[in-house]
């Protein structure tokens, strides 16, 4: 029996509840962060529930099951990583689960690297290397990495290196 797989599927916008229930309705198993907001009306306030990713569903299918959720009304496209659907790790959707269980009023905000942050490289041949951003060019990043005891420059995809916090 095939391997159920977290993905990540991008969705049209403001249509995240719309494809969860569309892809519930299909017995696919999906997620949809929700996130307790109050909104203000000229004549009340509500608490009212918002998707935590803006246009993003998580949902946990085979590989077979791809093209169901791909043919969903409302659905885009999954989300892509190094050219293949990002598979998402169990352990980080619970742990999305449990921190929107025991907070409300989470925001989500998505990392920019900046000039002067400490990355670390993800892969190639300088893996795991430690070096700090000097530039930042559309989807490229220039590294300064000193731990060899020589200034060496690598100008490396952005989608290769994260942030050291």
């Amino acid at each position: 029996m095939e391997k159920k797989r977290w993905y990540a599927v991008y969705t049209k916008p403001r249509w995240e509840k719309k494809v969860y229930q569309l892809l519930q309705h299909k017995a696919i198993e999906a997620y949809c962060p929700l996130n307790k907001v109050r909104r203000k009306w000229s004549d009340r306030i509500k608490l009212v529930e918002e998707p935590l990713f803006k246009s993003y569903v998580f949902v946990q299918v085979t590989e077979a099951e791809r093209t169901m959720v791909r043919m969903t009304n409302g659905v885009v496209n999954f989300v892509y990583w190094l050219g293949k659907p990002a598979v998402i790790k169990d352990r980080e959707v619970e742990m999305i689960k449990r921190f929107l269980n025991e907070h409300v009023t989470v925001e989500a905000k998505s990392v920019a690297i900046a000039t002067d942050a400490k990355v670390k490289i993800e892969a190639g041949a300088l893996m795991n290397q430690e070096g700090i951003v000097i530039g930042v060019k559309n989807k490229e990043v220039e590294i300064l990495i000193q731990s060899i005891g020589y200034r060496l420059v690598a100008i490396l995809p952005k989608s290769k290196v994260s942030l050291i916090r």
